[in-house]
């Protein structure tokens, strides 16, 4: 890979990870437009590392306190304590929020690496997921708490994660419409959905290191490096601004940035 390709590809897969534009709509790009070729396993792992560390450091105290609260929900036995600690049981609803990505990833990968990962599919799913983004951030309450979201919600969100498996959909756009659908404030939807993104990167991060422990592919040790650091500083960047302007823009630009994407990718599809 040459350092033009390492740095933008780094960037966008920094930034897309968890801004509501789908990251898979926008990798798909370089290859179809510039004629790119596939990235590969390891260059896909340090990305993965990059975007995780930015997420985790982030929300260090949110996670800290998250890690300390649920280790106390099973060596505590007062049940008063563990049912007021939010903490905890905010750790919970992310991890059991995780299983249904989980599954779904183990269960429909083939299928997905096989028939969804074509141009035409994911301009379908970026406009159409784009739509409902428009329409939660309308529509949607905004007056829900995420303690009072409920285990419900959080599932509900999870299996939301488990659809955006599917090239296009976007992980973070679809999680923050079903939790603006569920009341959440933009900001709440928002954090919601980066803490979950947390054991959903580690997990995919760790499929893509066994497949690449396991293979014969060369190992670029400088597109490695580079594109790690690329994609944690474009992702802590996205992370901090995207919420600090949330509130501010609204999903409107993201809806109209979709929309525009997805029709681009469909007349350069079928143009």
């Amino acid at each position: 890979m040459s350092t033009l390709e390492i740095f933008l590809l780094a960037v966008i897969q920094g930034l897309t990870e968890f801004l509501p534009i789908s990251s898979s709509a926008h990798l798909i790009l370089p290859s179809a437009v510039l004629g790119w070729q596939d990235q590969g396993l390891a260059f896909d792992v340090a990305v993965h590392v990059g975007t995780l560390l930015a997420v985790v450091i982030y929300f260090r105290k949110e996670v800290g306190n998250m890690a300390v609260a649920w280790v106390s929900t099973i060596t505590n036995r007062n049940k008063e304590s563990q049912e007021s600690n939010f903490d905890g049981t905010l750790a919970w609803w992310i991890l059991f929020a995780t299983i249904p990505a989980g599954l779904f990833g183990l269960l429909g990968k083939d299928i997905i690496e096989e028939y969804l990962r074509s141009a035409l599919v994911i301009a379908g799913t970026t406009i159409i997921f784009g739509v409902l983004l428009g329409f939660a951030d309308i529509k949607a309450k905004q007056n829900v708490s995420i303690e009072k979201m409920g285990f419900k919600g959080a599932m509900l969100i999870g299996l939301a994660q488990a659809i955006a498996l599917i090239p296009g959909t976007s992980r973070s756009g679809i999680t923050m419409t079903v939790g603006l659908m569920l009341g959440l404030s933009r900001e709440n939807a928002a954090r919601f959905s980066f803490l979950l993104s947390i054991p959903a990167i580690a997990m995919a991060g760790s499929y893509l290191t066994l497949k690449l422990i396991t293979s014969a592919d060369a190992v670029d040790w400088h597109a490695i490096s580079l594109g790690s650091v690329l994609a944690f500083v474009s992702a802590y960047t996205c992370i901090h601004f995207f919420l600090i302007l949330l509130d501010k823009i609204g999903m409107m630009p993201f809806v109209i940035y979709r929309l525009v994407l997805g029709f681009g990718l469909l007349w350069f599809v079928l143009g």
